[in-house]
């Protein structure tokens, strides 16, 4: 999977792994921190703001959303981002009470369309790290009831009570190592080619 850099026309694109957490060879980016870059990011909020006049929390909660929980701008990211707009004249701003909301000026959308391209590519991306993230929310949510025992033997029963079990360790082990190192990252991601390898011969 790919993230695309700097949006001024070039056209590297950097690898961010199989896992899309930047653990693989090359990985960048969203691993723990999950951060853009801020031309990656005034762009992103440049597209939001062309589909409709936001606040910064709701920025912030679009960006959620698209990538399925996994990447959410802190008011820290999105706030400079939008303070940068307004300054070199991309994006307006008009007080709500307590709140600001913020619209694409003309100019703004001038600038998204010559970098259209690059924004309907991190949109994109967004779009199938949400995918992924809902697989594996289905993955670990347990679903019980589609895997009940198909016979009246209760083979099938107990063999599901051992898998459920075994994914739960897996989940709880993985849970534990979420803040750790890229060389400890790099030994785990191995541990789990070699383990979906050897499912995949049964």
């Amino acid at each position: 999977m790919y993230w695309m850099g700097r949006h001024s026309g070039r056209r590297g694109f950097r690898h961010l792994g199989p896992d899309f957490g930047g653990m693989g060879p090359g990985g960048f980016g969203f691993r723990t921190g999950r951060k853009l870059g801020s031309a990656d990011l005034q762009l992103l909020v440049l597209a939001l703001l062309a589909e409709r006049p936001s606040h910064g929390y709701e920025l912030i909660k679009a960006l959620e959303e698209r990538s399925g929980g996994f990447y959410s701008p802190s008011p820290g990211m999105i706030y400079p981002a939008l303070t940068y707009l307004e300054e070199i004249g991309h994006a307006t701003v008009e007080a709500e009470g307590a709140k600001k909301l913020y619209r694409i000026t003309e100019s703004g959308r001038e600038y998204l369309e010559k970098n259209r391209a690059a924004a309907d590519s991190m949109l994109s991306e967004l779009e199938r790290i949400s995918d992924k993230m809902s697989h594996i929310r289905r993955f670990f949510s347990g679903a019980r009831g589609e895997h009940a025992a198909e016979d009246e033997s209760g083979e099938a029963e107990r063999g599901s009570d051992e898998f459920y079990a075994a994914r739960r360790e897996l989940k709880a082990a993985l849970h534990a190592k979420r803040r750790c190192s890229r060389e400890e990252a790099d030994r785990i991601a191995e541990i789990l080619r070699r383990a979906a390898a050897e499912i995949a011969k049964g």
